[in-house]
């Protein structure tokens, strides 16, 4: 069985630019395997709760904390992350970086000696690599010869996912959703056309993956 994790992060839920990109990469993922599961974690209606205090405790030290809470949750998002052979984040960028409902998943899978360990050369992680593809929509351009504003969304997402072993981050975006309504056109037709150029690009890469091991 293979699976693709979908974890989607806007409010305004599918009919989200983000949750809409997203869908077009997991459609283009279903081509390539089309058994293969999504398995969809809606966190963007504001249910994934912020850690709580047994689960902070127990990124100070290994000292025995209730496994209720948060510790459950975590483990119940981390297992989810591990039994993916592909992860698909759909995601607005809010104030130039992630909502916070999308660092509330992230406090929860990045857990000291859970998914990472801490070394002398610093944290490693422990997760299995594969790909992750993250659809983002912002208000106003961050990246390219119009970007007007700062991007702090890609590099926290690259630095911190590969504190768990997830180095194969690959980001696709609808960027000026606050413009004109042809503009927001544009910005989708450039989405589309970025999203088949890559997939046409490496036609057999996602295939080998989704197939690689059975769950």
């Amino acid at each position: 069985m293979k699976n693709i994790l979908h974890v989607s992060c806007s409010p305004r839920g599918e009919t989200a630019e983000s949750s809409k990109l997203a869908q077009k990469i997991i459609g283009f993922l279903r081509q390539k395997e089309p058994t293969a599961i999504v398995v969809n974690r809606v966190i963007g209606d504001g249910t994934l709760s912020h850690i709580d205090k047994d689960y902070a405790i127990s990124q100070g030290s290994s000292a025995d904390v209730s496994q209720e809470g948060s510790m459950a949750q975590s483990e119940e998002l981390i297992r989810e992350l591990e039994a993916a052979d592909v992860v698909v984040i759909g995601t607005p960028m809010h104030n130039f970086t992630v909502p916070s409902v999308l660092k509330a998943w992230i406090d929860h899978v990045v857990r000291a000696r859970r998914t990472f360990n801490t070394t002398r050369a610093g944290k490693v992680g422990t997760l299995r690599d594969r790909p992750v593809f993250i659809a983002i929509a912002s208000g106003g351009r961050f990246s390219g010869e119009r970007a007007r504003q700062p991007d702090f969304l890609t590099p926290y997402l690259k630095a911190i996912l590969a504190t768990i072993g997830l180095h194969d981050l690959t980001f696709f975006s609808v960027q000026g959703t606050g413009a004109a309504p042809e503009a927001v056109v544009e910005s989708r037709i450039e989405a589309d056309h970025a999203l088949q150029a890559y997939f046409s690009a490496s036609p057999a890469i996602t295939s080998t993956v989704l197939k690689e091991r059975a769950i």
